[in-house]
């Protein structure tokens, strides 16, 4: 992934949002229902080979379900992050 493609943000997001959801045990399912959006949503967010593009009102929605600041969604993904996703 090239730093930047503008669709590198959406990875980024993408990637730490699965990463935080899994750290608090939510299924796709649980956390689409706790977020009010589809798990098809959630699904092609956190996939590595498509960008949906979201809102910051989504993403602050994000953070607020999974508890963490939303600054955390732009942390640098670590490489064993990478490697997992």
């Amino acid at each position: 992934m090239n730093l930047k493609d503008e669709n590198y943000i959406y990875y980024l997001v993408g990637q730490n949002i699965k990463k935080q959801r899994k750290l608090k045990n939510l299924s796709v399912t649980k956390f689409a229902m706790l977020c009010n959006y589809s798990e098809g949503f959630i699904m092609n967010i956190e996939s590595p080979k498509y960008y949906q593009t979201f809102s910051l009102g989504t993403l602050w929605t994000f953070a607020k379900v999974l508890n963490i600041d939303i600054r955390e969604l732009f942390a640098p993904l670590e490489e064993d992050d990478k490697k997992q996703m």
